[in-house]
């Protein structure tokens, strides 16, 4: 008889099942953080300190999720975050998230570092995406690349910053993380337990970076991708950089990495619609704050004069609800729509954002709220202080003043 289908009622469903059908040095890839791991734990469970209030007495009827980003109209304020080899977590995996998420009513991102490209998402879907955007030093090959993103009718441009360079990741390097895996004898009896993975990589072309092989002089195949991409990481990257790129690009533009109050004013000042207040999901400085710790402040500061979302540790549609609370118009997913993906392809997706979408609907109205828009720190607990007294500080408190972290375990 054939098993029975897992019930999945949460992200830590999906997560469990990823890890059993994506070969191990992708799975690890998803699930790392820098270092010590620190900032990657604390990400969740800072938001998971942060209490609601509950209320009673209150009509509750008619709850809505729908709000609106960038002035687009969105089934719930969320958008699916650029996420660098997407499509080795299931083969053709950013198409199967795009149409996912279009199918939803939410944004979706494609990264620049993605397996499909920006030409092979645009075929499948029929509403505009948003592009993300490493800095090469190559600058001919940025201005190529914006140009094949106005040509896809790409919606929103997301600026990353924080990675001038590269963060370390253990498990990265344990692994031998390649595209595709090295024929090691550890990855071929690896790649023998995953069927369902190795099946769907066989029936797919796309197996390399879209974006990058055959669009740069030299770069032919994998083996000249690693070369050339560990050289084109630009250390020398300015607000200069990002004046050139909103003049060159025209379109919405979204400043992603932010993670200190001047820096939010700075990303204001040089022409910034939105900026993503993230951590890079703990990927890159370990033993910096949680991004939700630094979120109040950035919203206090700039929240008036641009769009503020947030990434790094979303988890779950209270998780998505605390960071509204606390100033972000929006939320950006990464990790939580890859177990999807990892664990059921382009179903797995959709399961996602219906868990994530139910669980804001029902924490809504335990709180008292029949509309996403309307939430605010007068819905969470002392205005969402955690009760260990760590707190955020004011726009108005020294920059360099940091709340601590007691690395939390999580699964």
């Amino acid at each position: 008889m054939p098993s029975p289908r897992p019930v999945i009622t949460c992200i830590e469903d999906l997560r469990i099942l990823a890890q059993r059908r994506v070969p191990r040095m992708f799975y690890d890839y998803v699930d790392c953080g820098s270092w010590t791991e620190t900032t990657y734990r604390a990400n969740t469970a800072d938001l998971a300190a942060i209490q609601f209030r509950q209320r009673i007495g209150m009509s509750i009827a008619g709850r809505t999720t729908e709000s609106r980003i960038l002035g687009n109209a969105v089934s719930m304020p969320l958008a699916l975050a650029p996420t660098g080899l997407t499509g080795m977590q299931c083969a053709d995996g950013e198409i199967l998230a795009a149409r996912a998420a279009e199918r939803f009513g939410v944004p979706f991102t494609l990264s620049t570092v993605s397996i499909c490209s920006i030409e092979d998402v645009a075929a499948h879907t029929e509403k505009p995406f948003w592009f993300q955007l490493y800095v090469m030093r190559d600058r001919g090959f940025i201005e190529r690349l914006i140009a094949r993103a106005k040509a896809a009718n790409c919606s929103a441009l997301v600026l990353t910053l924080d990675l001038q360079i590269q963060g370390q990741r253990h498990k990265d390097l344990k692994n031998g993380l390649s595209t595709p895996p090295k024929p090691t004898l550890r990855n071929l009896i690896d790649l023998a337990t995953k069927p369902r993975w190795c099946l769907g990589m066989l029936q797919t072309k796309r197996r390399s970076f879209g974006n990058i092989v055959g669009h740069v002089s030299g770069v032919s195949d994998v083996s000249s991708l690693a070369d050339w991409v560990s050289q084109q990481f630009d250390p020398t990257l300015t607000w200069d950089d990002v004046r050139w790129i909103r003049k060159l690009w025209g379109g919405k533009l979204i400043v992603k990495g932010v993670m200190d109050v001047e820096d939010a004013r700075l990303a204001v000042q040089n022409g910034a619609d939105a900026i993503v207040v993230s951590n890079h999901g703990g990927r890159q400085l370990d033993g910096a704050p949680s991004s939700i710790a630094m979120l109040p402040a950035i919203a206090e500061a700039v929240g008036q004069r641009t769009e503020i979302l947030f990434d790094s540790g979303i988890r779950s549609g209270q998780d998505v609800l605390k960071a509204l609370a606390l100033g972000a118009r929006g939320v950006l997913i990464g990790r939580a729509f890859l177990y999807g993906l990892g664990a059921m392809g382009e179903a797995g997706v959709t399961r996602c954002l219906e868990i994530l979408h139910r669980e804001l609907d029902l924490t809504m109205g335990l709180c008292g709220l029949t509309t996403v828009d309307a939430a605010d720190p007068t819905i969470l607990m002392n205005g969402g202080v955690a009760k260990d007294d760590r707190h955020t500080p004011s726009a108005t408190e020294d920059r360099d003043a940091r709340p601590s972290h007691r690395p939390v375990p999580v699964a």
